[in-house]
C-alpha cells in the first residue's frame, strides 16, 4: 500500500510529514509487544546545565556496531539490528526515501516520563538529517517550536502505529519535546530511524 505525502507542516524553514495510521491497528499492537521485551532498555545518566541526572525514560540503540552514537554526555554502543526493528525500518526507508544506519528507541514508562525541548543536530547526523520517528502504545503530545524565538509552536498527537519524518533545514531551526502529562498511565515506545556518518 502506498502512503500518499502529506502537507508539510512547518509554514517554512523546514519539512516535517505526519502519517496518522502509518501502521495499522493489528501490527501497531504486535510490534508494541515485541518490543516492550526485545530491546536492552537501560536508563542512562546524562549531563543537564551542567549537572548529571539519570534520563527521565529508557533507551536502546541498535545498528552498526562500528558507528557508535552520542548526546548529552551519553557514547552509546549499538546492538545489531533485530528482525522486528528490521521489519519496522524497511516499510519506512520504502517511503523515506532513506537507507537508515541506526534506530534511537525511547520507553515513556508513563507520563513522568519526558524529553526536554532539543535539536538532533549532533555532527554524526550530518548537515540535514532526516529523522524518521515512529510511536507505539499511548499518544503523547509532541511539540515543535522555532529555536532562536520560541515562537510558531505546534503541537501534533503522537498515536499508536504513527510516523513523523522530519527532514531538511528542520533541526536547525525547530527545536522539539515530549512534555510530562502527569494525568497520563500508559506506556509509550518510539523509534527515530536515522543515518549515522562519519
Amino acid at each position: 500500500m502506498v502512503n500518499p505525502i502529506p502537507t508539510n507542516l512547518l509554514p517554512h524553514l523546514g519539512e516535517s510529514y505526519f502519517w496518522v495510521n502509518f501502521f495499522d491497528p493489528s501490527e501497531s499492537d504486535d510490534f508494541f509487544e515485541r518490543l516492550k521485551e526485545g530491546p536492552s532498555w537501560k536508563q542512562e545518566p546524562i549531563k543537564l546545565f551542567g549537572k548529571t541526572i539519570m534520563q527521565p525514560r529508557l533507551t536502546a540503540l541498535y545498528g552498526d556496531p562500528n558507528l557508535p552514537y552520542g548526546y548529552s554526555g551519553i557514547k552509546m554502543i549499538p546492538h545489531p539490528f533485530s528482525p522486528t526493528l528490521l521489519a519496522i525500518k524497511a516499510r519506512i526507508e520504502s517511503l523515506a526515501g532513506v537507507k537508515f544506519t541506526h534506530v534511537l528507541l525511547n520507553r515513556y514508562r508513563d507520563g513522568k516520563d519526558s524529553m526536554g525541548w532539543h535539536r538532533d543536530n549532533e555532527k554524526e547526523l550530518g548537515i540535514n538529517p532526516v529523522i524518521a520517528s515512529v510511536s507505539f502504545g499511548a499518544a503523547r503530545d509532541f511539540h515543535l517550536r522555532l529555536y532562536e524565538t520560541k515562537s510558531e509552536k505546534l503541537t501534533l498527537n503522537l498515536s499508536h502505529g504513527s510516523l513523523l519524518i522530519m527532514k531538511g533545514l528542520t533541526q536547525h531551526y525547530w527545536e522539539h519535546q515530549i512534555p510530562k502529562r502527569a494525568n497520563l498511565v500508559g506506556e509509550r515506545i518510539n523509534l527515530t530511524f536515522r543515518v549515522i556518518t562519519r
